[in-house]
């Protein structure tokens, strides 16, 4: 009997191309027959997120440059935004409150208003920023849509990502949204029970190798990576991965041959 949370063997070393790089592309083709829902990550998979965040932190080390060095700075931020994720999630609102809450600890609790105020002010530029997709996204869903349910499963507030959603024009392609509080493997085994598929039927796109592939990986279900050239720090991951149900992608064009090809 199928057992959902049976975890395949997992070794950790990234396939890369190869001599054999076409029969196993073959091979893969073969094992994803089964896949029936593909579900992409949004930030930094399906449009820019990112650099708008760490455009923002440069503003905010230069705001407090008079109390500690840059590199000082940053690092405050973020253990104070790691600390806080389990009271505030992911997302620009914890990220501001985060900023606010490094700048008192730095100043010794002696910013000023003003201070904050320019720094509740990054926040709203930020939710204000015009969505900007990654190249290749709309053409790939247009293609993908044909053969398989598409969702999106992400993280972050729940108003933020409704309005990214729907200010990025692709909405439209998605059977369903799923914006997550976390994503451990809990988180995905309770969302494919949603849709009513089996792990083995769902496969996860995303460029977070912590968050978007290996939950995934271990309960049994695919997981591609599409690397994103900036990446927050507490998602990096180090470890490299050889699994059957893993694929390393450069780009989000790349999924096309192992799907429908």
């Amino acid at each position: 009997m199928f057992n959902a949370f049976k975890q395949p063997d997992m070794k950790f070393k990234v396939n890369g191309c190869n001599r054999h790089s076409a029969r196993n592309t073959i091979f893969a083709k073969i094992t994803t027959m089964s896949i029936k829902v593909i579900a992409f990550d949004a930030d930094d998979t399906l449009w820019i997120n990112e650099p708008y965040f760490q455009e923002t932190e440069q503003k905010f080390v230069r705001l407090l440059e008079d109390y500690l060095p840059g590199h000082s700075i940053s690092r405050e931020l973020l253990q104070v935004e790691i600390a806080n994720l389990s009271l505030y999630g992911y997302g620009i609102k914890g990220f501001i409150l985060s900023m606010i809450e490094a700048a008192m600890k730095m100043s010794d609790n002696t910013i000023s208003i003003t201070v904050i105020e320019q720094i509740i002010g990054y926040g709203k530029e930020l939710l204000g920023r015009k969505i900007e997709l990654l190249d290749g996204i709309e053409d790939v869903l247009v293609q993908l849509k044909e053969r398989y349910r598409l969702v999106v499963a992400t993280k972050g507030d729940l108003l933020d990502q409704e309005r990214k959603l729907k200010n990025s024009g692709i909405e439209h392609h998605f059977h369903h949204i799923e914006i997550m509080s976390d994503k451990q493997e809990r988180d995905y085994l309770k969302l494919i029970k949603h849709l009513d598929v089996r792990p083995d039927e769902f496969l996860m796109v995303g460029n977070s190798l912590k968050s978007d592939v290996l939950p995934v990986l271990g309960i049994g279900g695919f997981g591609y990576h599409v690397p994103y050239h900036t990446t927050w720090a507490h998602e990096q991951v180090e470890h490299k991965i050889e699994h059957p149900n893993f694929r390393q992608l450069e780009n989000i064009k790349d999924i096309i041959p192992y799907l429908l090809t």
